[in-house]
C-alpha cells in the first residue's frame, strides 16, 4: 500500500490546516510587499505523487515561473513556487507600478524582483511550518528559473536524488482588486520526513 493511501484522515486534515496557514501568512506577506489589501481562496491541499506535480499546474509543457530552494533540518527536502508566466507578470507589473500588459523575455530587473517576491512567499510556507512544528528549517539561496514546468521539476530530481517521490501540495488563487494571482506550492519531503513532520505536529506516524 502506498503513503498517499496509508494517510488517514485526520493526518490529511493536519495537512490541509498546514496548508491553510502557510497561504494566510503568503497573503499577509504579499499584501505588506504590494502596500495593497489581498485576499485568498481556501487553498486546495492534498499530497500528490511526483508524477502528478506537472499536472497539478496544467500539463509539463504549461510554461511556468519558478522559485526553487532546498530546506536542511529535520524535515529536510526541496521547495517549488511555481506561478504561471501571466500570473508572474501581473504580480511584477503590481510590484513595480507598470501598466497592464508586457511580453517577452524578462528583463534582468524584473527577474531579480520574481525572485525577491518568490524568496518572501516561499519563506512565508516555511515559517508557519517551523512555527506549527518546532522544526527549525533552513533553506538554502533561492533560484529562479522561466520553462515548461516539466523540465524544471526534472531538474529538481536530477539535482536532488534525495527527494521522495509524494509533494505536498498547495494551489492557493490570491485576489488583488480585479486580478487573480494563482500559485502552486511544492514541499517534496526528502525520504522519511513526512514521519518526522507528523510527529512533530503531535499525531501518530505511519
Amino acid at each position: 500500500m502506498s503513503f498517499i493511501n496509508r494517510l488517514a484522515d485526520f493526518q490529511m486534515d493536519v495537512l490541509k490546516e498546514v496548508g491553510n496557514i502557510g497561504a494566510g501568512h503568503a497573503a499577509t506577506a504579499l499584501s505588506t510587499l504590494l502596500n495593497k489589501p489581498v485576499d485568498m481562496s481556501v487553498p486546495a491541499v492534498k499530497i500528490v505523487s511526483f508524477e502528478e506535480i506537472s499536472a497539478s499546474v496544467g500539463g509539463p509543457e504549461q510554461p511556468v515561473v519558478a522559485v526553487f530552494l532546498r530546506v536542511d533540518g529535520e524535515c529536510s527536502g526541496s521547495l517549488f513556487l511555481l506561478f504561471a508566466e501571466t500570473s508572474a507578470r501581473v504580480l511584477m507589473n503590481l510590484l513595480l507600478n507598470k501598466e497592464e500588459g508586457g511580453e517577452g523575455e524578462f528583463t534582468e530587473m524584473e527577474l531579480s524582483v520574481l525572485l525577491e517576491i518568490g524568496n518572501i512567499l516561499a519563506g512565508s510556507y516555511l515559517s508557519s511550518l517551523s512555527e506549527l512544528t518546532g522544526i527549525q528549517l533552513s533553506p538554502s539561496v533561492p533560484s529562479l528559473a522561466i520553462d515548461m514546468a516539466g523540465a524544471i521539476l526534472s531538474f529538481g530530481v536530477l539535482s536532488y536524488g534525495e527527494m521522495g517521490d509524494q509533494a505536498l501540495f498547495i494551489d492557493t488563487v490570491f485576489l488583488e482588486g480585479g486580478h487573480q494571482l494563482e500559485g502552486s506550492f511544492f514541499f517534496i519531503p526528502d525520504p522519511h520526513t513526512f514521519s518526522h513532520l507528523f510527529q512533530a505536529l503531535g499525531v501518530p506516524g505511519l
